[in-house]
């Protein structure tokens, strides 16, 4: 069945290269086109899923290209499928027909079929390439209104930082083929020898952690948010920001062969979801809070692969991606409708929109970890690993959840408030939500709430066999009371402080509403090394090599006049004086040479019109006369045998 697997992937990838070659002509059709290999990717997936097809394709020598659905990757492929046809349904109201919609529905496209090559693929070529991909599309959606300065200026610091992070894949790269791993099989990732193990898990975790927008990488995130609201939605969610996670998961393997790797990704999981929820709280901007939620929430991620908690890892993955997705897009319904995305002015902005409101409130709680609800269970799974590794990691991870409940808190707090009376006048502006847009807002928290079952006891069972975790630490029952109690009470207690205005301005509100200075700290700690590095090799360039180069080429020049001095002076006048000579005896030949030559011409001409004559002396005509000849000729004859004998 690899004809799921090859559709699975054909379909948003060949839609989105036609509608980026075809351009605005395409631009009538693109948003229909884009629904439907959204909509058509999404049954293949749910196929490829119970079929399992793997595939693998020869690239270079002794290094294929492998793609493979598993329990794992199943999972993936679903979650992104149907994130992105709910993201596509909304973009078909978002995006006004005086946008370029073939450019961005194309680019949404192949950023979709990128990560889904991703999530499947076998192979460290395979992950390149489409990380690669990603990468580009990602820049591209970013900076997709090219024409603000800004917005390119933040599509660039994003590709940059992530870029750095990506050099990772390589060196991974170039360490699996020293070990020898041969085809670069990530499953094979483990069995190297210690060092080269040691350096492709390293490289691994470098681009994992630059792609989820982990500490130190995580004040990209914030710019990723100039691009358009659809494209938040699904790089926030399902994929790109989500990749570096999934990654890790998925060479869990590898990270158990490496007595390091775990306990650093464990702490620094822990560490992102604490401070960068710390960040959300202090932000007065929605957009930039779910921005930094969205490394927050990844932490777990990242916390359960280095705490080797797979299925909560994957159902952390899942439920964040849907959850996050509709955070994104009722943000952007707001903004459309409000024209504002700041906390204060968005207060009764639920009331205004019930809609947008009440699914806006589920992907919120949701995120809160309140029960049932499915990030209270991805979390109390992780947590239950963490707490394996050490009561202080667990405490960490404990604090993390509960920052996250006050965080949400106080998003519900302002959507939900009443607006003070100057601003309760009748909106001028009209709700623009339209049916799909309702529908994908609908169906997204659907789904958020649907993924709560797996809190089931044997929900949860068949989701440890389907993703291989059935030996994992599970959650006692104290544990998720405790998690889902916190949550309750956090909740409880932010929202009644922030709703009276009882929060006031903290001292370090404006270090973490700046993102801790992580933008800052990057530039004074490594971008100006790095131009401080360039400019004194360019000093070097200019003083040293340039220098001697500009000696060597003053050397040369000088060299060449001698030469050509001596070219002038000696060998060509050696060949005017020769040609002078050839001229002077051709001349001499003309003048005397000539006349000799015709003089014996003449003499020999003449000499032989005078034997001819004496020749035809004897022939009279008379035969007695030829007689006479004839006797006289045989006495000669005669004469001269005789004599020679």
């Amino acid at each position: 069945m690899t004809a799921a697997l090859w559709a699975l992937l054909a379909l948003p990838a060949l839609t989105g290269a036609a509608l980026l070659v075809a351009g605005r002509r395409a631009d009538p059709v693109a948003a229909p086109c884009a629904v439907a290999a959204s909509g058509l990717a999404l049954v293949t997936a749910a196929v490829a899923a119970v079929t399992r097809p793997a595939a693998t394709v020869p690239m270079l020598a002794g290094v294929p290209a492998g793609l493979a659905v598993d329990g794992l990757s199943a999972v993936a492929v679903l979650t992104v499928t149907a994130v992105a046809l709910a993201v596509m349904l909304f973009a078909t109201g978002e995006m006004g027909a005086d946008q370029a919609r073939a450019r961005f529905f194309g680019l949404m496209l192949l950023f979709t079929a990128a990560m889904l090559i991703t999530v499947t693929a076998t192979t460290l070529f395979t992950l390149l390439v489409a990380w690669e991909v990603m990468g580009a599309a990602s820049y591209a959606l970013i900076g997709y209104w090219w024409r603000d300065t800004h917005r390119i200026r933040s599509a660039t610091l994003a590709f940059v930082t992530t870029r750095a992070g990506d050099l990772g894949l390589y060196l991974a790269a170039g360490a699996a083929l020293a070990g020898g791993a041969g085809a670069l099989q990530l499953s094979g990732l483990a069995f190297l020898d210690d060092g080269w193990r040691d350096a492709a898990v390293a490289g691994l975790i470098l681009a994992a952690l630059g792609k989820s927008a982990q500490l130190p990488f995580s004040f990209w995130l914030s710019h990723a948010m100039a691009g358009p609201t659809p494209v938040s939605a699904l790089l926030h969610s399902a994929t790109m920001v989500a990749a570096g996670g999934y990654l890790l998961v998925r060479i869990e393997p590898a990270l158990a062969a490496t007595a390091w790797s775990g306990p650093a990704l464990a702490w620094i999981g822990a560490a992102t979801a604490l401070l960068l929820g710390a960040v959300a709280f202090h932000q007065s901007d929605l957009k930039q809070l779910l921005a930094a939620s969205t490394c927050s929430q990844l932490g777990f991620v990242v916390l359960a692969a280095g705490a080797v908690s797979v299925s909560g890892g994957i159902l952390q993955f899942t439920a964040h991606a849907a959850a996050k997705s509709l955070l994104f897009l009722c943000a952007g319904a707001w903004l459309a409708t409000l024209g504002t995305q700041k906390l204060h002015g968005l207060r009764g902005a639920a009331r205004r929109h019930p809609l947008a409101g009440t699914t806006f409130s589920v992907g919120a709680l949701a995120v809160a970890g309140l029960p049932p609800l499915p990030l209270w269970t991805a979390k109390d799974e992780v947590l239950a690993a963490a707490l394996h590794l050490g009561p202080v990691l667990y405490a960490t991870g404990l604090a993390a959840s509960a920052v996250s409940a006050a965080y949400v808190a106080r998003a519900l707090a302002a959507v939900w408030s009443r607006p003070p009376p100057e601003e309760g006048a009748p909106q001028h502006r009209s709700d623009r939500s339209s049916p799909v847009e309702a529908l994908s807002l609908a169906a997204l928290a659907t789904t958020t709430v649907g993924l709560g079952v797996l809190v089931l006891p044997t929900a949860a069972h068949w989701w440890r066999a389907l993703l291989g975790a059935m030996g994992e630490p599970e959650p006692e029952g104290w544990e998720m009371a405790l998690s889902g109690l916190l949550a309750v009470a956090v909740l409880a207690v932010t929202g009644w402080a922030t709703a009276g205005g009882r929060v006031g301005t903290v001292p370090a509100q404006r270090f973490l509403g700046g993102w801790m200075g992580l933008e800052a700290a990057a530039r004074t700690l490594v971008v100006r090394p790095v131009t401080a590095l360039a400019r004194v090799l360019a000093a070097i360039d200019d003083h040293t090599i340039a220098g001697g180069t500009r000696a060597a080429a003053r050397a040369t020049a000088s060299l060449a006049g001698r030469l050509a001095a001596f070219d002038d002076h000696t060998i060509a006048r050696g060949v005017h004086s020769g040609a002078g000579l050839g001229v002077r005896a051709a001349n001499l030949a003309g003048h005397r040479g000539e006349a000799g030559v015709g003089g014996a011409v003449r003499a020999v001409s003449s000499g032989a019109r005078t034997l001819a004559s004496w020749a035809l002396r004897p022939q009279t005509g008379l035969l007695h006369q030829y007689y006479v000849q004839a006797v006289i000729m045989l006495a000669v004859l005669a004469a001269v045998v005789l004599l020679m004998r």
